[in-house]
């Protein structure tokens, strides 16, 4: 049996492949990069690297093998998602994959923000396929936020426009266990499951510039502002218009409570507490 990973240069491809290699032999996973240079410590690993581009359908094209085990890691560029996630689930069926796990959104068909709209419609794909797969809805990456912690600092302030909502989000490497569980694990207990995967406890925006506060010794308060104003200073820190939008409408998301559930699913997966926003601020802190 082999283990498949694409995009396994990626922060969150890396730490699945870390994860990966305490439970099976490295012989037995394969990593599907962009660029070879970039995965030459994980071959140094025993890793086998596969190049393959997501946007170049015909370097997909021997990605795969019979009867592997792929963990789809959805791309990172939002809009030509569709089209790349397509190319992969049309060579994991040429090839005839016995599993086709995928990092989507948490809630599913059920989310209704604008980020969601190529996970979702990546899901029906991977079903309009007849593939074998598992569906790892991930929710927030808590490093999301802390790895914005420097602006947080020198502004000594939190800004959302998503008020009272709350943010139920694990460390990136929480995920990663999840989906080195389901690949290693048991295929039968997986294939046709839907995990909704999110931290063990939620948070508040002003619970979190609370605990950067404690954890930093600094001053951070928690500006909740409408959301044409986030609109506003997000765009004047330089980020792109349409990325903006995302964001701001993730917010809208967080206050309508979509990203607040805490199904267990994660901690189940990975047999352990998700690790605490505690924890995760701290360490970025350090």
């Amino acid at each position: 049996m082999s283990i498949v990973v694409t995009g396994a240069t990626g922060a969150l491809g890396r730490l699945v492949i870390d994860e990966l290699l305490t439970q099976v032999p490295a012989a037995d996973v394969a990593a599907v990069v962009r660029d070879k240079e970039k995965a030459a410590d994980l071959a140094e690993r025993g890793v086998e690297i596969r190049v393959a581009d997501y946007s170049v359908p015909a370097t997909l094209v021997g990605a795969f093998r019979p009867g592997e085990r792929v963990l789809l890691i959805s791309g990172s560029e939002v809009g030509q998602r569709v089209p790349q996630h397509t190319a992969v689930i049309d060579a994991a069926k040429a090839a005839g994959v016995a599993q086709l796990a995928y990092t989507g959104i948490l809630g599913g068909p059920d989310a209704d923000f604008l980020l969601a709209d190529e996970h979702k419609a990546t899901e029906q794909l991977i079903l309009d396929s007849g593939l074998p797969y598992t569906f790892l809805r991930n929710g927030w990456y808590t490093e999301n936020y802390t790895g914005r912690l420097g602006a947080v600092l020198e502004h000594g302030a939190v800004v959302s426009n998503a008020g009272e909502g709350r943010v139920a989000s694990a460390g990136r490497a929480d995920f990663a266990a999840a989906a080195a569980a389901v690949l290693a694990g048991d295929r039968e207990a997986h294939v046709g499951r839907a995990y909704e995967l999110s931290g063990d406890a939620s948070w508040s925006f002003g619970e979190y510039a609370a605990e950067v506060a404690k954890a930093s010794g600094k001053a951070v308060s928690y500006n909740a502002v409408p959301a044409a104003e986030h609109q506003r200073i997000l765009v004047a820190a330089g980020l792109p218009e349409g990325f903006a939008t995302l964001l701001v409408d993730v917010d809208k998301a967080i206050a309508r409570g979509l990203l607040a559930g805490t199904s267990g699913d994660l901690a189940r997966l990975i047999g352990r507490p998700t690790t605490p926003l505690a924890a995760t601020v701290a360490a970025s802190l350090a």
